[in-house]
């Protein structure tokens, strides 16, 4: 194989050995969704701090500190969504996928602790929710249930479940 026919032959492989169920969520739902926080926290941040909790929003004007930190987060929601929709799209290589979805379950973890100021009813009460609280929590909750599911290896074409699923597959790349 040369290398210019290396990057058709994954995306291609990509479409085939990936399920369709991951390929829409990871290359498509979530990093739109990740490029919607981005736009607003960067040019809509009154309105993000309001969604995030009104109570605590300024009333007139944002304080140049959190006018950064809110720039800082639309970039970070625009490299999530790079790494997803781009790293993913361009291999099929089960490890590389493993591995970046390994470090956003991590990620999904910190976000949700990161809204623990708004009481602990937040993760469970869902009646409670706003529509930022659903993208906060409910979302981000489906994302790791994903990846959780994606790392077991569950609907992955010749793929045990659980660890031995992962190590069977990585020595049965090996072998080839």
């Amino acid at each position: 194989m040369t290398m210019s026919q290396a990057p058709i032959e994954a995306v291609g492989q990509a479409s085939t050995a990936i399920p369709l169920t991951y390929r829409m969520f990871f290359l498509f739902i979530e990093p739109i969704s990740a490029l919607v926080g981005a736009y607003f926290s960067f040019f809509q941040p009154q309105t993000y701090l309001e969604l995030t909790h009104a109570a605590s929003a300024p009333l007139t004007g944002i304080p140049l500190t959190t006018q950064v930190v809110l720039q800082q987060l639309s970039n970070l929601y625009l490299l999530f969504a790079i790494n997803e929709a781009l790293v993913l799209r361009s291999t099929s290589d089960l490890r590389v996928w493993r591995t970046l979805l390994c470090g956003l379950l991590v990620a999904d973890f910190g976000h949700l602790y990161s809204v623990n100021g708004l009481g602990s009813h937040v993760y469970w009460n869902a009646s409670l929710w706003t529509a930022m609280d659903w993208g906060n929590v409910g979302f981000v909750y489906f994302g790791a249930v994903m990846r959780t599911a994606f790392l077991l290896g569950i609907g992955l074409p010749g793929e045990n479940t659980g660890a031995k699923g992962v190590a069977s597959s990585q020595g049965a790349k090996k072998q080839h």
